[in-house]
């Protein structure tokens, strides 16, 4: 399986490591509570693009650019880490995923309208998974 390969050597890479990331976010909440943040005014699409743009550039993924569920593809609010430093060449295989997250976002939001009555919800949640991820010392 590629992606469990993938992370394997994520992880080793990063051992004894502290890398400084940045946080793509569109959530208000994770603005006003973390620093080194890059903040999306728009929704989720929007987030998605600006997160490929910065991998385009050099950065590499730490984190999934989409949620573990399908029902978080409906919330307006989206974090995602990435690297701070910029890597040489461009990561394919992070293109890639950013590329089908893009893709599989337009077409499960094609089918259905997104979920701005539950907005705060949306954004607490997106605010303690992404606090969960930053507490968890063995990814940096």
């Amino acid at each position: 399986m590629k992606s469990s390969k993938y992370i394997k050597n994520k992880i080793e890479r990063l051992e004894g490591e502290v890398k400084k990331i940045i946080v793509i976010t569109n959530n208000p909440d994770v603005r006003e509570k973390y620093k080194n943040i890059y903040f999306v005014e728009g929704g989720f699409e929007d987030l998605l693009l600006k997160v490929r743009d910065m991998v385009y550039m050099g950065h590499e993924l730490v984190t999934h650019p989409l949620g573990a569920s399908l029902r978080m593809m409906f919330s307006p609010y989206r974090s995602v880490v990435v690297t701070d430093e910029k890597v040489v060449p461009l990561n394919e295989l992070h293109a890639e995923i950013i590329g089908k997250a893009i893709e599989s976002y337009k077409n499960v939001i094609g089918v259905r309208m997104k979920d701005v009555k539950n907005m705060g919800d949306y954004a607490k949640i997106d605010y303690l998974l992404l606090k969960n991820v930053l507490q968890n010392k063995d990814i940096f």
